[in-house]
C-alpha cells in the first residue's frame, strides 16, 4: 500500500466528489483512500481523523480495518527515519508504477523456420502425400507452387520431389522459367495411383500441419496468463463506453486473473459491449498453425471467420509459415451454440477434423453470448465446463476414440440477463471466479450516453427534449433506464425524419413517434393466439 502524508493530498480527497465505494471502509463511512493516476493511495490524514471517529462511535470493525493500515504506515515511516528519508517526503510505499497506455504481455514466441525435412517435425511419406495430392489437384503444378501451398521452404520440398521423381511417381512436364524452382511436376500413371490412395487417407490440402506436441509447446509459451492489465492501461480500451469505476474496477483483475468470468444484469445494459471491449484488451499477437497433425490425423485449426492475421509490423521476422501470425482470438458464440461444436467435427468426406471452438479460442477470449438461451439445456452446458475450468485442459476424441488432452488457456466470459442461480448450482458458480452484475445507469450517466450517441449520429443534443423524454415515457410508467435505450430511440427518430422527409431533432412529436414504437405497452392484450415460453 502506498501512502500520501501531505496537507495538499488530504485537501484534495475531501475536495473530491468522484470517490469509488472502495475508497471508504464501508461505502459512505470512513473515507481514507483516494486515487490519483489510477494508483491508489491511503491518505494518512484521513486515516488519523477515521481512526478518531470510530473510537468515538465505539465501531470495532471499522477500528480493526484503520489500525491495519496504521500498522503499516507505522513500520513504513520507521524504515524511513532510519533511512534519513522521512524529511520532506510526501509518498511512502512502493514505487509508483509507470506503465504504458496499452495492456502489456511477455510472448517472445516465435515458431523456428524449417530448412530441412527432420526440422519440420512430419515424416517424409506424410508429406510427400500432400504434394501428391496438390499435384493431382492441379494436374500440374510448379515447385514453387508446392512450397507455397504447403508453407514450406522450397529446400524442404526439393528432396522429395526428387524421391518421388526416382520412385517414378512425378516426372517432369516443362519449365515456366528459369532454375529447379520452376520446373513443372505431373503425376505418373504410379503417381496417379499413389496419390488416389493419398486420398483416402484424407483429401486435406493446405499447409502442411504442425506436429501435435509443437502446438501444445506453443500454447504454454504465449499462454494468456501473461496479459497484463492495470486501472491505467483498462480505461483505452473502455474510452466509448459509459462505465462505472466499480464495475471496471471488477473487469481488470478478472482479465488478469485469465480464468473465467460471468456478466450478468438486465438486456441492453451493455453486457455484449463490455465482452467486446475486454477483447481489446488482448494487445499483442500470437502464431497458430494452420493445422496439427495427431496421431496420424490431420485438426483444421486456423478459421478466417473468427482469427483475424495480424498486421505486418515491418521487422521481417523469419519464422514458420506453416503458423499465422494473429492477433489474439476472440470466439463469439450464442444461442446457435450445441453441445456437438465443442468436440473435434469429423468431415466424413475429406477425412479430417475441424477443432472446436475452445480450441480454437487458446491464447485469447471466448465468449458465450445470451447463456441460458442455448439450444441445449444450460446445465448440460454448463457441465461440459466442469473440468476445463478446474483443470485448464480439455479433452477430445477422434471418431477411433482416442482421447488428446488439449489446453484450455483462455479467458471464458458468459453473459446473461437470466439470473445466475436459475442457471447454475453453487458447484459450478465457484467455478467461475468473478460475478459481475451489469446494473442500469442512472440518470446522469443515461444522458451522458446521449450525448455520444448524437455526436456519433450528428444530431444536434436537446437537454429540455430530454426532460420531456424523461417526464412523458418514463416517469409515469417507473420505467428504468438502459444503457441502449438512447442509441435504440435515436435511430428510431432518424428513420421516422426521413419518412417524414426532416431533420432529426429532439421535437416533441419526433420523440413520441419514436417511442410509441419502442416500447411496448404494460397492457396485457388477447390477440387470439398463445405461445409457450417453457
Amino acid at each position: 500500500m502506498r501512502f500520501l502524508l501531505d496537507q495538499r493530498s488530504y485537501d484534495d480527497l475531501l475536495a473530491r466528489k468522484d470517490h469509488t465505494d472502495d475508497c471508504y471502509m464501508r461505502p459512505g463511512q470512513y473515507l481514507h483512500h483516494m486515487y490519483v493516476d489510477g494508483v491508489k493511495y491511503v491518505v494518512a490524514r484521513a486515516l488519523y481523523d477515521g481512526i478518531k471517529e470510530a473510537r468515538a462511535n465505539n465501531d470495532h470493525e471499522a477500528l480493526r480495518h484503520l489500525s491495519m493500515h496504521k500498522q503499516h504506515l507505522d513500520a513504513l515511516v520507521a524504515e524511513a527515519q532510519r533511512n534519513g528519508t522521512l524529511n520532506g517526503a510526501r509518498m511512502l510505499g512502493s514505487p509508483v508504477p509507470v506503465d504504458a497506455d496499452t495492456p502489456t504481455s511477455s510472448n517472445k514466441f516465435v515458431p523456428p523456420l524449417p530448412l530441412r525435412v527432420e526440422e519440420t517435425g512430419l515424416n517424409r511419406s506424410f508429406i510427400q502425400d500432400l504434394i501428391l495430392r496438390f499435384i493431382y489437384s492441379r494436374s500440374r503444378a510448379a515447385g514453387m507452387e508446392i512450397a507455397n501451398e504447403l508453407c514450406l521452404y522450397y529446400s524442404v520440398i526439393d528432396p522429395l520431389l526428387q524421391e518421388l521423381r526416382a520412385a517414378d511417381f512425378v516426372d517432369i512436364a516443362g519449365q515456366r522459367g528459369f532454375g529447379d524452382t520452376n520446373y513443372e511436376y505431373m503425376l505418373t500413371p504410379r503417381g496417379t495411383q499413389a496419390a488416389a490412395d493419398a486420398m483416402t487417407k484424407t483429401q486435406y490440402s493446405g499447409p502442411a500441419p504442425v506436429p501435435f506436441q509443437d502446438y501444445l509447446d506453443s500454447v504454454k509459451a504465449q499462454t494468456i496468463k501473461n496479459m497484463v492489465v492495470t486501472r491505467r492501461n483498462i480505461r483505452r480500451a473502455f474510452a466509448d463506453l459509459i462505465i462505472s469505476d466499480p464495475v471496471l474496477n471488477e473487469i481488470g483483475p478478472a482479465v488478469n486473473s485469465a480464468s473465467s468470468i460471468f456478466l450478468f444484469g438486465y438486456p441492453g445494459n451493455g453486457k455484449t459491449s463490455i465482452a467486446e471491449r475486454i477483447t481489446r484488451l488482448m494487445g499483442d499477437h500470437i502464431y497458430l498453425p494452420y493445422a496439427v497433425e495427431a496421431g496420424g490425423q490431420i485438426i483444421k485449426l486456423y478459421d478466417n471467420i473468427v482469427h483475424e492475421l495480424a498486421p505486418d509490423d515491418g521487422t521481417d521476422e523469419q519464422y514458420d509459415l506453416r503458423w499465422a501470425r494473429i492477433k489474439r482470438p476472440v470466439v463469439v458464440v450464442g444461442g446457435e451454440l450445441t453441445l456437438p461444436m465443442l468436440d473435434l467435427t469429423y468431415n466424413a468426406a475429406a477425412k479430417f477434423y475441424e477443432a472446436p471452438f475452445q480450441m480454437k479460442a487458446n491464447g485469447g477470449i471466448f465468449l458465450i453470448d445470451d447463456f441460458g438461451r442455448q439450444q441445449c439445456r444450460p446445465m448440460d452446458l454448463l457441465n461440459r465446463w466442469i473440468v476445463p475450468l478446474e483443470k485448464r485442459y480439455d479433452y477430445l476424441t477422434t471418431v477411433t476414440g482416442k482421447k488428446m488432452e488439449i489446453p484450455f488457456d483462455q479467458l471464458l466470459i458468459f453473459s446473461t440477463n437470466l439470473d445466475p442461480n436459475q442457471l447454475a448450482d453453487d458447484a459450478f458458480l465457484r467455478r467461475i471466479k468473478f460475478k459481475i452484475e451489469v446494473r442500469d445507469p442512472d440518470e446522469a450517466q443515461w444522458r451522458q450516453i446521449w450525448g455520444f450517441v448524437c455526436k456519433s449520429r450528428k444530431v444536434e443534443l436537446d437537454q429540455k427534449g430530454l426532460d420531456y423524454l424523461v417526464d412523458k415515457w418514463y416517469t409515469p410508467f417507473e420505467r428504468p433506464f438502459r444503457m441502449c435505450q438512447p442509441r435504440d430511440i435515436l435511430d428510431q427518430m432518424i428513420s421516422i425524419a426521413k419518412y417524414n422527409m426532416e431533420p432529426a431533432t429532439f421535437s416533441p412529436d419526433l420523440l413520441d413517434a419514436a417511442c410509441a414504437t419502442y416500447f411496448v405497452s404494460k397492457e396485457a392484450k388477447n390477440f387470439g393466439a398463445k405461445v409457450r415460453l417453457e
